[in-house]
């Protein structure tokens, strides 16, 4: 880590981390799948090594199994410069996993091996809570909301972090199939939507969340909240929506070919993350906050075009190039 990493504010990820088992061809069903490429994943995870990547610095609070693929996933947090003083291992439940459908437009389909796994078992008592407060920003899901103990660590860990001053990033990261029911996932990932400062949220949970299937500002805005500092829908290759106090547009994406939509919005999460953990003042700039969104869109896009999620994770000089080339072209 060098020296100017290390003045960087940190930048505190919560959370699952798994397995994915990702087919060798797409558009085939799981069942048709010859072989399955074993892929690192879970939405906090990739945030972390995604701001890591770009020069951030970056940390992962969590629960793995004491088994050979949780011991796998801390390695390749510590590898990618991830501080892992928030990892617990659980010797009673296996890491999670999750087997991954790639359909032919690169979308996904999951089907998750998880009853319980460790993520879910992480307790109030077991979180690392002087890395928690040393957070500049505490980004989340809503995954660990669905159980309990991991669910009352989760509150801890966000009432910790918000009272030592962190800004808190919240991308609900809408998973049905781990849910009871669609009615469950709503109240529970709504129960503390009003807690965030930064809520990133794709076009399907916009219209998951609200009931509505049109897509436009008026529907974005239902999801406002008088301490939201900046709402933002991701729109997949129509590039994002972004909302504040003062002001809202839309910024486009880049073409690419896309390969696998894995990560993509992690991608995107961190790159925002990274570009606004030392300077908030973006939030009242908007020309300045389209520039980082720029970025962020360019992180996400370039995520697309590999299979995995963390192997495709863009290094700074790679956005930055890939930006020069769009510039160029």
């Amino acid at each position: 880590m060098t020296s100017s990493t290390f003045d960087k504010g940190l930048i505190v990820s919560f959370g699952e981390m798994l397995i994915d088992f990702v087919p060798t061809e797409s558009g085939v069903s799981l069942s048709e799948s010859q072989g399955f490429l074993k892929s690192p994943g879970g939405a906090p995870a990739n945030v972390a090594i995604a701001v890591s990547r770009l020069g951030g610095r970056a940390a992962f609070v969590g629960k793995l199994g004491d088994d050979e693929f949780g011991h796998m996933l801390a390695g390749i947090l510590r590898k990618n410069g991830v501080a892992d003083q928030g990892i617990n291992f659980d010797k009673g439940a296996r890491t999670a996993l999750a087997f991954v459908t790639l359909r032919s437009d690169g979308e996904r389909e999951f089907m998750f091996y998880r009853n319980p796994s460790a993520d879910m078992l992480l307790r109030p008592d077991e979180l690392n809570l002087e890395l928690i407060r040393s957070a500049k920003v505490f980004h989340y899901g809503s995954i660990s909301l669905i159980t309990e103990p991991c669910r009352s660590a989760h509150m801890k860990a966000m009432e910790v972090a918000k009272e030592a001053g962190a800004l808190l990033s919240y991308d609900p990261n809408l998973r049905e199939p781990l849910w009871p029911s669609s009615e469950e996932a709503r109240t529970q990932i709504m129960s503390i939507w009003d807690k965030a400062d930064v809520i990133k949220v794709s076009d399907v949970e916009l219209e998951f969340l609200t009931g509505n299937k049109t897509i436009d500002d008026e529907t974005a805005m239902s999801l406002w909240h008088p301490n939201l500092k900046l709402l933002l829908v991701t729109l997949g290759e129509k590039g994002c929506r972004y909302y504040t106090k003062g002001f809202h547009g839309s910024v486009e994406t880049f073409h690419v070919d896309a390969v696998d939509t894995t990560g993509a919005g992690d991608s995107f999460v961190g790159a925002l993350l990274n570009q606004i953990v030392d300077d908030q003042s973006v939030f009242e700039e908007e020309e300045r906050l389209r520039i980082v969104l720029r970025f962020a869109n360019a992180c996400g896009a370039i995520t697309t075009t590999k299979k995995g999620a963390i192997p495709a994770l863009p290094s700074d000089c790679e956005a930055l190039s890939f930006l020069k080339g769009q510039v160029e072209a």
